[in-house]
């Protein structure tokens, strides 16, 4: 399975409302953005008209692959962006920033593709699992871009006091699957770290100007420095320790809970997440609550879900009072409830047809709504939820994959010990993999998917397959296929 191959294969458009106010200091934009991240959008909203970043306001984060819609506020004088890649239509003015409480749904529209008919054959079975028990409202792997590109989590080492390491891991450590200038911005200040009286050459540079001027001034003082980065971005470092946490916690309940037996397991960027599949009417009302964010000030009203959460913080070897940066309020942890399930609405699913980007396999269309906050990713990724069964369990079916019963240890935790010669594993459990990086993984993963589409050779996809699903799921509605936009031109038009 394949998703984003292209930028309208992941299309998200934002149902929103705000109070228009004619003399409000905030003109409102609906922003049309593709292969951008909102941060980078906005970075470069903000660079062209010369405006501080607190100046721009939004309703949430959009995935930086594929196609969105979304509103963002600017605070002073319009502004008007019509690039290729990202676009500004004025919606009118408003006497405040936008927020969260903005937006009221999210609509996607997804294309997966690189399916085998054996995927197509088992998906009705999975869209009624969906339907009935709703998806567990997991953080996916866009939460822990940090671990993908080698930084942990930066606010651990705050936790640790260890501002230094922290900021040389935000400043001076370039990830190797980085291609940007930002990745060459780091890589001199990794060969430059405290000679901070040094020119930095490279295009997007200025964007640790702060950081790097207050270091001058005070090269010791790298708490200060830290302080001096952007803060809705030190928030989002919190907010993804504070998720890892709330996932470790999910699973641990759902463990208790629903039992090992009835649950299926899905690796993502930061271990494994699992899922019930079959469930009784009691314990599905059992998960119709809200499971904490932890913060020092967090509190419980179920022994249970305490229990769950505060199992993760022992193996962290920390309590809810350690979650604080020392002497540095500016940086805090806030408690939050976040529903445990989320049910998508107006689920609907396409005709399977023929994939034309990747030879003999087929492509499905999958419509659905989500309310703020929730991951379109992990509603697919449950509906294909064989094709992200851990490995080591591929040669076993994959609804019988096993679920661990081990809790997932932090994702860059070095300390576990080598298993003891001789030993071996319980019964029924896998054997563990040889450890690989993530470069190795994938380099791995598209060897498999070669060798798969190499064994297809030139067949023709069945009749009966690009039919199939539509049988099974009669009564779902349609699936509109997404347009693709316009290729730009460049240059003049050549004469006929």
């Amino acid at each position: 399975m394949k998703l984003k191959q292209r930028p309208e294969d992941f299309q998200v458009t934002e149902s929103w409302r705000f109070d228009e106010a004619p003399r409000g200091r905030h003109h409102v934009y609906l922003m049309d953005k593709q292969k951008l991240s909102t941060f980078e959008a906005v970075d470069r909203i903000c660079e062209r008209f010369r405006l501080p970043r607190a100046s721009v306001s939004y309703c949430g984060l959009k995935d930086k692959q594929g196609r969105t819609t979304q509103l963002i506020a600017v605070e002073g004088p319009a502004v008007d962006v019509q690039d290729p890649d990202l676009r500004l239509k004025f919606m009118g003015r408003s006497a405040t920033p936008l927020s969260a409480a903005n937006t009221t749904s999210n609509r996607f529209a997804v294309t997966v593709r690189d399916l085998g008919e054996e995927d197509v054959s088992r998906l009705p079975g999975s869209l009624a699992e969906v339907r009935r028990l709703g998806v567990v409202n997991y953080f996916d792997s866009q939460r822990f871009g940090s671990l993908k590109h080698g930084q942990g989590f930066v606010v651990k080492d705050l936790m640790r006091g260890e501002f230094e390491i922290a900021l040389k891991n935000v400043l001076a450590r370039p990830s190797e699957l980085d291609r940007s200038d930002d990745a060459r911005v780091k890589q001199f200040w990794k060969e430059h770290w405290g000679d901070w009286s040094a020119r930095n050459p490279i295009p997007g540079a200025d964007r640790y100007t702060p950081v790097v001027r207050w270091l001058r001034d005070h090269p010791a003082d790298y708490r200060g420095a830290f302080l001096r980065t952007e803060p809705r971005w030190r928030a989002l470092q919190v907010f993804a320790y504070q998720s890892w946490l709330w996932n470790e916690g999910v699973k641990a309940y759902l463990r208790a809970l629903v039992g090992v037996g009835r649950l299926l397991s899905m690796r993502y960027q930061a271990g494994t997440l699992v899922f019930p599949r079959e469930i009784d009417a009691v314990t599905a009302k059992r998960l119709v609550h809200d499971f904490p964010l932890l913060a020092p000030a967090s509190r419980f009203a179920d022994a249970e879900v305490e229990k769950a959460a505060l199992s993760v913080l022992g193996r962290e070897d920390q309590s809810l009072a350690d979650l604080a940066i020392p002497g540095t309020p500016e940086i805090h942890f806030e408690p939050e409830d976040r529903p445990l399930v989320v049910h998508p609405g107006r689920l609907a699913i396409g005709e399977a047809k023929p994939d034309e980007l990747n030879r003999g396999r087929l492509r499905v269309n999958v419509a659905f709504t989500l309310p703020p906050g929730a991951y379109a990713t992990l509603v697919v990724k449950r509906l294909f939820h064989w094709t992200f069964a851990p490995r080591g369990t591929r040669g076993q079916p994959r609804d019988q994959a096993p679920v661990s019963g081990r809790p997932d240890r932090h994702p860059n935790d070095r300390s576990e010990a080598a298993p003891k010669a001789g030993a071996t594993p319980a019964s029924g459990e896998a054997p563990p993999a040889e450890p690989r990086g993530f470069l190795a993984r994938r380099r791995a993963e598209k060897a498999e998917r070669a060798a798969r589409r190499q064994a297809a050779g030139t067949q023709p996809v069945r009749e009966a397959a690009k039919t199939q699903l539509g049988r099974q799921t009669a009564g779902t509605p349609p699936v509109r296929e997404a347009a693709r936009p316009a290729k730009p031109r460049h240059g003049p038009a050549r004469k006929r």
